[in-house]
């Protein structure tokens, strides 16, 4: 069966904006209303809330994220709208649970809303359309708010990026695309421009939170400089690649890191998958007998290939995390890159270091 399609937090946020200012200058809010996506859809939103305040008028659209799990699933985007001195524009204002930009390498410039481009573009084409109809200059002050926002914030990476009391409000398309991986990529990106921005030399890459906090406190490194790889390798090596940094370290348990050895460059289980030959084409498998490398030939996970090794005395951690290296590398064509990759088990501890 096909997965449900949702709506982003702008497209949303764009629907209630219309919604908002059609009832400040009409004195009715319409119900649905329609909006126009970038790509040209015309999806049509109920309201779940809506109301005058005084010389302003605001809307809320609750958020369906159709199948994909997103955080915000649920969530009330509400659009608040007061109009404001001629010539002052349209203003962009982060309401409760809306989040503040902080730090540079965003989008969004620091000590505004975290609004990002689109979703900013999407409510200026509406705001302009109507004032344009209804013969007015686009004057306007539009506060975003996202009741319990902050605590969803926390879910996010935006407490990490720099981008405090609340939740961005996001998307390109105005369409939410479940399960996609292109968010998670992007979020990657932008922690990059972020730690670049902030002058990081050195920045980590682990595909847990086990192993991102093992190598944090290895290398002694700050919270900017931890970038959620996640499965993502290809994602954050691809974009390094053309936005350097001086060193970077990937750090992940065995099985992410044997795929990384073997050419993966996405880690999840369902894309990638543990080929036993490979482990038995490393040297360090030539003192084995042909009785244990038939079991290892068998082993249903990289993890019982692990236990097999070290119980015949074989390091098979350190020249799983050498050859990653080496096909990070390889990914990276010679950027000028440091790169190190550190194995953890599943207690957090270190078992391979290559540099």
């Amino acid at each position: 069966m096909a997965l449900r399609k949702g709506w982003t937090t702008g497209a949303c946020a764009t629907a209630a904006t219309k919604a908002a200012l059609t009832a400040l200058l009409t004195g009715e809010f319409p119900d649905p209303v329609s909006i126009t996506l970038p790509r040209g859809e015309t999806p049509a939103f109920a309201l779940a809330t809506e109301g005058m305040d005084g010389d302003a008028a605001y809307a809320g659209i609750v958020k369906d994220a159709g199948d994909d799990p997103d955080v915000t699933h649920g969530a009330t985007v509400v659009a608040k709208l007061r109009r404001t001195n001629p010539g002052s524009g349209i203003v962009f204002v982060a309401g409760d649970g809306v989040g503040t930009v902080t730090k540079a390498g965003l989008p969004i410039s620091p000590g505004q809303a975290a609004i990002n481009p689109v979703p900013r573009q999407m409510m200026t084409a509406e705001v302009e359309a109507l004032c344009a109809a209804h013969g007015i200059s686009p004057d306007l002050e539009i506060t975003i708010s996202v009741p319990g926002g902050d605590v969803l914030a926390e879910k996010t990476w935006n407490p990490r990026l720099g981008i405090i009391g609340g939740i961005s409000i996001l998307g390109t398309t105005g369409i939410v695309h479940p399960f996609s991986c292109a968010a998670w990529i992007h979020s990657i990106h932008r922690g990059i421009d972020v730690a670049r921005a902030e002058g990081l030399t050195h920045v980590l890459g682990a595909t847990g939170s086990t192993s991102e906090k093992a190598a944090q406190a290895f290398h002694q490194l700050p919270d900017g400089a931890l970038l959620d790889m996640g499965d993502f390798a290809g994602g954050l090596l691809k974009y390094l690649r053309v936005h350097p940094v001086q060193r970077l370290t990937i750090a992940g348990g065995f099985a992410k890191m044997a795929k990384l050895a073997q050419g993966a460059l996405d880690l999840h289980s369902s894309r990638s998958q543990i080929d036993n030959n490979y482990f038995l084409s490393l040297p360090c498998s030539n003192i084995l007998s042909q009785n244990i490398k038939d079991q290892i030939q068998i082993a249903n996970t990289a993890l019982e290939v692990h236990e097999i090794m070290t119980e015949n005395h074989v390091d098979i951690s350190l020249p799983i995390a050498q050859a990653a290296r080496v096909n990070a590398l390889e990914v990276l064509r010679g950027a000028p890159i440091e790169v190190d990759v550190i194995v953890i088990d599943r207690k957090g501890n270190i078992i391979a270091h290559a540099q």
